[in-house]
């Protein structure tokens, strides 16, 4: 039986009627559904199932018993969002790590806002908001994209405004699914960045594609570097043929370890810039308060 949150500012009024009609509202349309709607509410997790247009495919397990941890000591900070299904059931539409993360701990309930919504503005709430994530890799991003194209049945321009990013924005990422599936995972392995995809795009045939990928890797290539390599390519020079200078601004190869460690431990991307003298600085960006306090006690170890 969903509870409502024991907070002063709902009231005795919406508590009562939280505990004793949220069963009964299955539209808008139903009697006190806009007093439920909207509202935090206290809901048991076995109540609770996932969302099947979740558009992150990946959960690391360190940064999940991370945030248990902190949601053990601190609590959910920021609700989850469901929808209300038949009955007293619900389905996630965002806050999949906290669902996830408040069983591992064997919570019972957890705070979540209410919504009502059929199957295609559930996938639309989900993509969109799942979308504003910048935790998501490129690749993700353009699969979320197309979906929306898919199954909503949006024009690129219709998609632009719902996402709030320019058309030319969205069509560079709907692009990277042309790459050689190879070469995609190698960008949501961080192999590769964006530039480097859309560099890559401009070769037509995938084995030709997946060639250049190998290059890229093997001698380090920076984004400008891979767009001239790509140029030469298709002025029909052989890869044997195409010089490939040292890349000038690759990162000493304690820098690239201490990156590659520090991102593995945090989960997160970690930016390790050089100034002069071998000094620098460490940029460290975080997505929410909860991942805010994730990183400091992980610093703080």
């Amino acid at each position: 039986m969903a509870k409502a949150v024991k907070k002063q500012a709902l009231g005795r009024g919406l508590s009562a009627l939280l505990n004793t009609t949220v069963e009964d509202i299955q539209s808008a349309q139903d009697k006190n559904a806009d007093k439920v709607v909207g509202s935090i509410i206290e809901i048991d997790l076995k109540n609770i199932s996932v969302n099947p247009f979740q558009p992150r495919m990946k959960f690391n397990d360190e940064a999940l018993k991370e945030l248990a941890s902190s949601i053990k000591e601190l609590g959910v900070i920021q609700p989850i969002t469901v929808r209300k299904l038949e009955n007293n059931e619900f389905q996630l539409v965002s806050g999949e790590r906290r669902f996830r993360a408040s069983k591992l701990i064997h919570k019972t309930t957890i705070p979540a806002y209410i919504r009502l919504a059929d199957d295609q503005e559930m996938l639309e709430m989900a993509l969109v908001e799942n979308i504003q994530r910048k935790d998501l890799d490129p690749i993700e991003i353009a699969l979320s994209y197309q979906r929306l194209i898919d199954d909503i049945k949006l024009t690129q321009e219709q998609l632009s405004k719902r996402v709030g990013k320019n058309r030319s924005t969205v069509a560079n990422y709907l692009r990277l699914l042309k790459l050689d599936p190879i070469i995609q995972t190698g960008m949501r392995d961080q192999f590769l960045t964006m530039g480097h995809g859309r560099a890559l795009i401009n070769i037509e045939r995938q084995s030709d594609q997946l060639d250049i990928y190998e290059k890229i890797i093997r001698n380090s290539l920076s984004v400008r570097q891979t767009e001239q390599l790509v140029k030469s390519f298709k002025e029909g020079n052989q890869f044997s043929d195409i010089g490939l200078q040292p890349n000038k601004n690759k990162a000493p190869d304690y820098i690239t370890k201490a990156t590659s460690e520090l991102s593995k431990y945090l989960d997160n991307k970690v930016v390790i810039k050089l100034t002069a003298n071998d000094k620098g600085k460490i940029s460290i960006p975080f997505q929410s308060k909860e991942d805010l306090i994730r990183i400091q006690k992980l610093v703080q170890k």
